[in-house]
């Protein structure tokens, strides 16, 4: 793993979010080629799902850009190897 050698962008998470969130990435570039960023996005997103309920979404890559919208305290954006993870929750209506 991985873990511990992330770096926080921006963030409104608490630390036991921010904590998984990089957690689930490490532990997705342990089963995933760090190419296949389809799949690391896919298995995070499942996992936040999991464990926080419906709603997150997760994007992952090198070289992105993004205007969204999230539910508040639920938004992390980190780096770690050459990846970029952007991961937040949609608000609900």
């Amino acid at each position: 793993m991985l873990e511990g050698k992330a770096t926080v962008k921006e963030t409104d998470m608490s630390e036991k979010m921010q904590s998984h969130a990089m957690a689930s990435a490490s532990h997705a570039l342990d089963l995933f080629d760090v190419s296949d960023s389809l799949s690391l996005a896919a298995h995070i997103k499942k996992d936040f799902d999991r464990a926080y309920g419906s709603g997150w979404q997760c994007v992952v890559g090198s070289n992105f850009g993004c205007f969204f919208t999230h539910s508040k305290g639920s938004f992390i954006y980190f780096s770690l190897e050459t990846l970029n993870f952007l991961i937040f929750k949609s608000p609900s209506n």
